[in-house]
């Protein structure tokens, strides 16, 4: 049987072994003993089982701490994005409703606007150690972590114990991970990628290396000091490094290999890392289903570089057209999903749930709302949302195959397309563009690059250029922002 305290064994069998490094090593058996202050902590302000636990604050060991607190207390952690304005954070605390919240260096006041009551993380490490004994089940809830949220109130997804240990062990076996790989924890720790590769390492033994903020140049510092075997970014944060200072330098020959989370990572981005020996591939997940979902072997990932793999073991995968059949081989449809990580709701959004599952006999399915189609070797490539897909005089357009061949153009830095309405058309592509420092380019000439590499119907009518697109808080392009920019400069969109 799983264990959802597996700290405790992991402290017992190697006391002494470096675990986190945040300002400085700790070790599992540090680590465990914080993590039974917390408890401690929250057990003195009266914090019991299914009790939930806010945290307002930049990464911090403080995440890990009320994390593993969790399966000797019960409570539900709710990492907060702090990214958001106060009164998007004012709707999602009183959506969930913490038992108490605590708050980082630097969001006092935003901590104490949303609960006057509001502690900071130093009064987690004032309590006595709690007992070992096990307070929770594989099926009850650990986190509570908000979905994207770029149109409306982002949703709470209840992620029980079961996701959390079977996605790291299921990752450890099939990215080939030991208790010597290393990495270098950077995306924000408020969202899913918090168990990308924290959990699955720390469960096996490994090692990370916590940084309160990503900064390019900071990074790749802690490369060159603590030499991480494995590289896990989201596609802004890979192309931040192939442009800062220190760079061209830079000596990756340590590195197994990169995984790109939250988009796919543009060709010329891969191919910087590649030039330094990195090997590389695209990863695939979603809150609601644990991060890691798809898996192959690097030398076929290198092989085809667009696909994120085959499903893990754990999962099943199925693709459905919009009339409800299967989609055939090459043939996109929405991506279902069903397996031991699938989370286990939406918290207080019944109607929510009903939208998102669906049963078929005896087992549950999770439409992720994303598109993708499988090849003849089982392999599965993402196409985009379901929502973002547009269509061009009776064609479907996939805004992810143009934002491919967009970046293949030496000039591009970011690019993104969503479809605005066209009178004659129906809908036609917009695309939003920012250029490499120094670069100068027409918007005729990019759409005459385009059309060497794609359909005419593919081919954006319209191309925007800004200094920068706009972002979520993971750190992906926000096409809702760029959608309402389109609307208030041009019309509806």
């Amino acid at each position: 049987m799983l264990e959802p305290n597996r700290l405790a064994w992991l402290a017992a069998q190697h006391p002494e072994r470096e675990a986190v490094f945040f300002r400085g090593w700790h070790t599992y058996g540090e680590l465990y003993a914080r993590a039974r202050r917390a408890a401690g902590a929250l057990r003195a302000l009266g914090v019991g089982p299914g009790d939930r636990v806010g945290l307002l604050s930049h990464n911090h060991l403080a995440y890990l701490d009320l994390l593993f607190a969790g399966p000797l207390l019960g409570h539900i952690l709710i990492p907060f994005n702090h990214r958001l304005s106060l009164p998007e954070l004012q709707a999602l605390h009183a959506y969930t409703g913490p038992r108490v919240l605590f708050y980082g260096e630097g969001f006092g006041e935003v901590a104490l606007a949303l609960d006057p009551k509001a502690l900071p993380l130093e009064a987690l490490e004032e309590g006595e150690e709690a007992p070992e004994a096990l307070s929770v089940g594989l099926e009850d809830p650990a986190l509570l972590l908000f979905t994207g949220g770029t149109t409306g109130l982002p949703k709470g997804a209840l992620i029980p114990y079961r996701q959390l240990l079977l996605n790291a062990l299921e990752t450890a076996a099939a990215w080939g991970l030991t208790r010597e790989d290393r990495y270098i924890l950077a995306t924000p720790m408020f969202h899913a990628a918090l168990n990308a590769l924290a959990t699955p390492l720390l469960f096996l033994g490994g090692q990370v290396v916590l940084m309160e903020r990503f900064r390019a140049e900071e990074y790749l510092e802690l490369t060159r000091r603590f030499r991480p075997t494995i590289l896990f970014l989201v596609p802004t944060m890979f192309q931040m490094l192939t442009e800062a200072e220190g760079w061209e330098g830079l000596d990756l020959g340590f590195v197994r290999f990169a995984i790109s989370g939250g988009a796919p990572c543009p060709a010329p981005v891969r191919e910087a890392f590649r030039r330094k020996g990195v090997r590389f591939k695209q990863g695939y997940g979603l809150t609601e289903c644990g991060v890691n979902c798809f898996a192959f072997e690097l030398a076929e990932a290198e092989a085809y570089p667009e696909s994120v793999g085959r499903p893990m073991p754990h999962l099943r995968a199925r693709l459905v057209r919009e009339d409800g059949k299967e989609a055939g081989i090459g043939e996109a449809g929405e991506l279902w999903l069903s397996g031991g990580v699938v989370m286990k709701g939406y918290f207080r959004r019944p109607e929510e749930n009903e939208k998102v599952f669906a049963w078929d006999g005896e087992r549950l399915w999770l439409k992720t709302g994303d598109l993708a189609y499988r090849d003849e070797g089982g392999r599965f490539y993402i196409v985009g949302r379901r929502k973002e897909m547009f269509i061009s005089g009776g064609e479907n357009v996939y805004p992810v195959e143009v934002e491919r061949a967009l970046y293949d153009h030496p000039a591009v830095k970011e690019a993104a397309v969503v479809g605005v309405p066209d009178p004659r058309w129906g809908e036609v592509g917009a695309a939003f563009v920012a250029l490499k420092p120094g670069e100068t380019l027409e918007a005729e000439a990019l759409r005459a690059f385009l059309r060497q590499r794609l359909a005419g119907y593919k081919v954006p009518k319209h191309v925007v250029f800004l200094e920068e697109l706009p972002k979520t808080g993971p750190g992906k392009v926000n096409k809702e922002a760029l959608k309402r920019l389109w609307e208030e400069a041009y019309g509806e969109a």
